[in-house]
């Protein structure tokens, strides 16, 4: 059973979208503190209605990510997209699909046309980062 499947399952036993945003907000506070250093410009998600920042490191070719937002529901939804690329190579997380991630979540009727943007502008900001830290460890 993948991260996605888990999530899947998780989301079919809370049933309704109020209870999956209350999920995804607890998702959400869950999340480790960012340091507001790391709050920069290169970091921030370009694309996205409300403040996200993503970074990432490299170790021995996998893949950890650091994350913040303004906005609790998308807070939450970047700890999901967390949660299904820590621990990954950059190639696995370049693999991954966010069409069929929002298709197995239901996202795309459940969320807001801006917000879908920004929910893309986030994975693709994930991808980069990703790639950008298997790169400097490898440079290293």
């Amino acid at each position: 059973m993948t991260q996605l499947d888990e999530i899947v399952d998780i989301f079919e036993l809370l049933g309704d979208w109020d209870q999956r945003y209350q999920y995804l907000i607890e998702l959400g506070e869950k999340l480790p503190a960012m340091p507001d250093n790391l709050k920069t410009e290169n970091n921030r998600v370009k694309g996205c209605m409300s403040q996200v920042w993503i970074t990432a490191c490299s170790e021995d070719g996998i893949i950890s990510f650091s994350g913040d937002s303004d906005s609790s529901v998308i807070k939450g939804i970047l700890a999901l997209l967390i949660s299904l690329c820590d621990g990954l190579s950059a190639r696995q997380i370049q693999d991954l699909d966010m069409d069929e991630i929002f298709q197995r979540l239901n996202l795309d009727e459940h969320l807001s046309p801006s917000r879908h943007v920004g929910v893309y502008a986030m994975f693709d900001l994930l991808k980069k980062k990703a790639m950008q830290a298997n790169k400097e460890t490898a440079a290293a």
